[in-house]
């Protein structure tokens, strides 16, 4: 059974800091756009979600071919474990559905004293791995990978498939996507939840070799998307300059909230998102999330027997909800 590590909280009204939501609503050209499609929800979206296809193949320099959408890119990523996940080699601390969906896997650790950086160069892949997967910006930890060795990697590693998850590209680092064209052992898979705040809206896509973003497109539900879901993607890809606007206020407070709890003791990792891992030891991050809970703040611990007990990955909210975070957290401590 898939455990619940990245879920939950959609029925809590107190602050979440426990997901990595965006805290900023979807901007209101989306807000807009999908409000006028409700009305006409008793049709398909065009079938493949076509105009969607089409607006991010402008944006990002890619045949539309090669261009998969579906309801979230969670399912994006099963439907790639299900075709290549038989011996999956991770970056961990990763994304924990990872290892869970993963048939088999081996693993880098990254380490908190390196700040979870890694140098891609000194990477050695175990042989008969059927994929690597690098997520960058990495999550739970925020930072980004210097991908300039990937060309390399791909290429000493051609029975392996590489699949770079850009889930939070939209706040920082560098895209391989253009790349994909040119390895057929490259899959790149993004979302739109994450900058561009349409979490609840549920669009995700990949760009894939030819025969690969063929396959699943054939085999897809041909109307992956809800007419309001698609309407507000096509009007965030629109209003990139707005994204990034909201990108230095979310990273801004970020650096804030991080620098507040090193100042209660709280060590805290270098990121460069709008979310960051924390060691609370020698308190117990369990009991501190329980606590917390108790106060209507919404939190949870890492849970990585690796790196220790006092490990949480801290989300940013709204400032006022920070503010009242590290209140309750001052009483605990």
């Amino acid at each position: 059974m898939i455990s619940l590590s990245e879920k939950g909280g959609s029925g809590f009204e107190g602050i979440k800091l426990l997901l990595c939501e965006n805290p900023l609503p979807p901007i209101e050209e989306a807000i807009v756009a999908a409000q006028a499609e409700v009305p006409h929800s008793n049709y398909y979206t065009e079938p493949y979600s076509e105009p969607l296809r089409r607006l991010i193949s402008e944006k990002i320099g890619i045949p539309q071919r090669l261009i998969h959408i579906n309801a979230g890119s969670e399912l994006i990523l099963r439907q790639l474990f299900d075709r290549f996940g038989r011996r999956v080699h991770l970056l961990t601390p990763t994304y924990p559905l990872f290892p869970e969906i993963a048939e088999r896997y081996t693993e880098t650790r990254l380490a908190p004293e390196n700040g979870f950086s890694f140098d891609l160069a000194t990477l050695e892949v175990p042989d008969g791995t059927t994929m690597m997967v690098i997520v960058n910006p990495n999550n739970p930890n925020g930072g980004t990978f210097d991908l300039t060795p990937l060309p390399d990697l791909l290429k000493r590693y051609p029975a392996t498939h590489f699949l770079v998850d850009e889930a939070f590209i939209g706040m920082t680092g560098n895209s391989v996507a253009h790349m994909v064209p040119r390895y057929s052992n490259l899959l790149v898979t993004r979302t739109f939840s994450k900058a561009h705040s349409l979490a609840g809206f549920r669009v995700g896509y990949a760009i894939l070799p030819e025969p690969l973003a063929d396959d699943l497109n054939i085999h897809n539900d041909a109307y992956p998307l809800a007419r309001p879901s698609q309407a507000a993607a096509l009007a965030t890809l629109q209003y990139e300059d707005k994204i990034q606007k909201r990108v230095i206020d979310l990273r801004d407070w970020t650096r804030r909230l991080a620098g507040d709890l090193e100042a209660l003791g709280v060590q805290t990792y270098p990121t460069e998102t709008y979310f960051f891992l924390a060691d609370f030891a020698p308190y117990n991050a369990a009991d501190l999330a329980r606590q917390m809970r108790e106060r209507n703040i919404f939190i949870k611990p890492l849970n990585d027997p690796v790196l220790g007990s006092g490990f949480m990955r801290v989300t940013t909210a709204l400032p006022e909800d920070n503010a009242r975070f590290l209140q309750v957290l001052r009483e605990l401590l």
